[in-house]
């Protein structure tokens, strides 16, 4: 049986460790370039695009008042339906103001009766006078009444053309074309000249867009105009759109009408005011969009897509990578949104390339493997 002894134990242990510490550690091997997705820059004429905040309203806004003073008896439209020029929208009693008119013209008989005496006696008194059969004086009281008894006719006609406007003003109807409010007043209620609006017909086809515009945009404007009737032809020219509350593009184009005779001393904004086709009436009074112009166009723009700029500390940086696969984080300017890109006005060259996928595995310096970026649909650079 073999003695296993203390000292054999010990030097089996220095034996294992000095093989252990003969074997080599193994050496960590370098991570491999990060993958990235990389674009050209895109050179192009792109439109400048300026937005505002606009409000609808009506071409005309006719506010429905009773010309007369009566009670209602009906209401001819149905509220929200189109109307025409000179449709009833409502009626007052009428019987008051016919009895007027009856009236008047019993009036006008009677005037008529005795001018067509007086007429009749300067006729007859005019050869006796001749005659001394009668005197001057008879005859000229003839004259006379038969002067007095014309402008009685002249008052009476008068008097029946008021009654039949009276009259005429008991049937209320659309001065326009256009879409007429809710009532304000009901059936039964007591209306006249003092008791407000009835309702309000809108033309709103065409429809207008109030927006306003600063100061400093108005005089950018009109700096590139050689004189004001050229400013005024570019003003109305200007392609105009109209984007919805929804975020959706109005599909038919506007065109600016007018501008205000002066900038608000508040605000220090200029007034302008658009026209919209709006055959369908789908655009209403009181609503708000944003209107976008296309300002001017700017030549061979360099653009690359949002994703390829990133903000850090409020600095815009793209990450740029060279002909050697290098990858060099570049400060930019970018200047306006077009769609899915971004101009580029400083810090890139036509001839650059920039990630656009793997921007968060890239450091400054780095050796990349890039691959070409494949946009998820056309860029419209028109939107």
């Amino acid at each position: 049986m073999t003695k296993i002894t203390l000292t054999s134990i010990l030097l089996g242990t220095l034996t294992m460790s000095g093989i252990v510490g003969c074997e080599k550690k193994p050496t960590a091997s370098a991570p491999p370039p990060p993958l990235v997705e990389v674009t050209s820059v895109t050179q192009a004429d792109v439109p400048v695009f300026h937005e505002w905040i606009g409000t609808l309203d009506g071409l005309v806004n006719a506010e429905i008042r009773a010309q007369v003073t009566g009670y209602l008896i009906t209401q001819n439209y149905k509220e929200g339906d189109a109307v025409k020029k000179g449709d009833m929208l409502f009626e007052i009693d009428p019987r008051p103001f016919q009895a007027a008119l009856d009236q008047a013209n019993g009036r006008l008989k009677e005037a008529q009766a005795v001018l067509g005496k007086t007429q009749l006696d300067v006729k007859r008194y005019g050869p006796l006078v001749k005659d001394r059969a009668i005197s001057q004086e008879e005859y000229d009281d003839a004259v006379q009444a038969n002067l007095a008894a014309d402008a009685a006719v002249t008052s009476a006609k008068a008097t029946v053309e008021q009654a039949e406007l009276n009259l005429g003003f008991t049937k209320i109807t659309s001065p326009v074309d256009g879409i007429p409010a809710i009532a304000k007043a009901q059936i039964g209620n007591l209306v006249g000249p003092g008791s407000g609006e009835l309702t309000t017909v809108s033309t709103i086809d065409p429809i207008k867009v109030y927006y306003n515009i600063t100061e400093e945009a108005y005089n950018a404007f009109a700096k590139k105009s050689a004189n004001e009737e050229d400013m005024y032809a570019r003003f109305r020219n200007l392609p105009i759109q109209l984007i919805l509350s929804d975020g959706s593009v109005y599909p038919l184009p506007g065109k600016n009408d007018a501008a205000d005779r002066s900038v608000g001393s508040t605000t220090g904004a200029l007034r302008l005011e658009a026209l919209f086709p709006n055959p369908n009436h789908t655009l209403r009074p009181g609503e708000f969009g944003r209107v976008r112009l296309k300002i001017e166009e700017v030549h061979n723009a360099l653009l690359v897509p949002q994703l390829a700029v990133s903000e850090l500390q409020g600095i815009r940086q793209v990450c740029v990578v060279d002909d050697a696969s290098k990858a060099h984080i570049v400060p930019v300017q970018a200047g306006e949104r077009y769609g899915e890109m971004w101009v580029i006005t400083e810090g890139l060259k036509p001839t650059d390339r920039v990630v656009v996928e793997g921007l968060q595995k890239v450091k400054d310096g780095i050796s990349v493997i890039v691959s070409n970026y494949v946009a998820a649909k056309p860029v419209n650079l028109d939107q």
